[in-house]
Parts: structure tokens; C-alpha cells; sequence
């Protein structure tokens, strides 16, 4: 199975990608890194720069259609630029119409209330998104990993980089599950 990790082209917490792209990886997946721009991102330790990754395809020249899930990893400014970007938001919104699953922690739900697919939804993030949740129609609870499928799609979120096992160990099982 293909899986997108989309990220912009700096900011992603680094460990919120590499954590992830391993398991799918050691799950026998394609990990494909889709940005807003070509070259390479810059990802983050927190708030210090961490290391470059090659982007594989860019956004507006990819579709949803092409892949099984996709992943948002988090870091602050990861998903304010990604959601301030209309392709990069129409990319994830295509995700939900065609009844993909999604996996997103920490504050990635930001780019998910940006495509305006959180409505009725029951989903977890780092604490300080539990408002823009509520204020977008979902609702927001304190729980390590949350699977909903309270819509055409399972989407799989978590809190923190503490939680990533738990986090990387359901949304492989939920897109072996439900991936078309």
C-alpha cells in the first residue's frame, strides 16, 4: 500500500514522520513524502531544525486516488503553513470524500479544521486544539490514540510523541483494514 505523509516545506516535528515512516516501512509499505514545493523539507526537534528529507511528489500534482491513507504528522508550524496552502487542504479533503483513512497527531487536526472535515468527528490532539476542534464541530478528547469512524472514513489521531507507538501500531492496523 502507498501512504502519503504530507507535510510543508519546513516545521514537521521530525520524529512525528520518521516514527511513522518506519513502522510503515517495517509493515512492508511505501512511505511517499508529499509536500507543497519539490527539493526537500527541513524538519524539526521542536523548535531547533533537524534534518532534511527528499520530497517524493507535490501537492497539485498528485491525487488521493493514487494512495491507501494518508499520515499528517504534527509540529507547530507544519500545519499552519499546510493549512493556509487551498491544495494542500484540497488534498486532504479528497481523502475523506473518497472514504480514505487518515492519521493525524498532535496539532495536524489544524489542517483537518482548515478542510473543514472535523464536523461531528471525535478525535484527540495536542491539548491546545481541544477549542478550534469544538469550534469547527468536532469533538475533542484526552485520549492516546482515538479512532472515528463517524464518517465515510476511519481517522486515527493522537496527542504527542509519547503516544506514538500507539498511534503508529492503530493506523496501520485501521488502513490494512480499510483501504481501497
Amino acid at each position: 500500500m502507498r501512504i502519503a505523509f504530507l507535510t510543508a516545506p519546513e516545521g514537521v516535528e521530525q520524529v512525528e514522520l520518521t516514527e511513522p515512516w518506519k513502522a510503515v516501512t517495517d509493515a512492508g509499505h511505501e512511505p511517499v513524502l508529499v509536500s507543497t514545493a519539490s527539493g526537500e523539507i527541513q524538519a524539526f526537534d521542536h523548535l531547533d531544525k533537524a534534518d532534511t528529507f527528499p520530497v517524493d511528489e507535490v501537492v497539485g500534482e498528485t491525487s488521493a486516488d493514487s494512495f491507501g491513507g494518508l499520515v499528517l504528522p504534527g509540529g507547530v508550524a507544519n500545519p499552519d503553513f499546510l493549512r493556509t496552502d487551498d491544495r494542500a487542504v484540497a488534498f486532504v479533503r479528497d481523502f475523506f470524500e473518497q472514504g480514505r483513512p487518515v492519521a493525524a497527531i498532535c496539532h495536524a487536526p489544524w489542517t483537518l479544521i482548515e478542510a473543514d472535515v472535523v464536523r461531528g468527528r471525535v478525535l484527540t490532539s495536542w491539548p491546545s486544539l481541544r477549542t478550534d476542534i469544538g469550534n469547527a464541530g468536532g469533538t475533542w478528547v484526552d485520549e492516546q490514540v482515538k479512532v472515528c469512524d463517524h464518517g465515510g472514513n476511519k481517522l486515527v489521531t493522537s496527542r504527542k510523541p509519547d503516544d506514538l507507538k500507539a498511534f503508529c501500531e492503530t493506523f496501520l492496523d485501521v488502513f490494512a483494514k480499510e483501504s481501497v
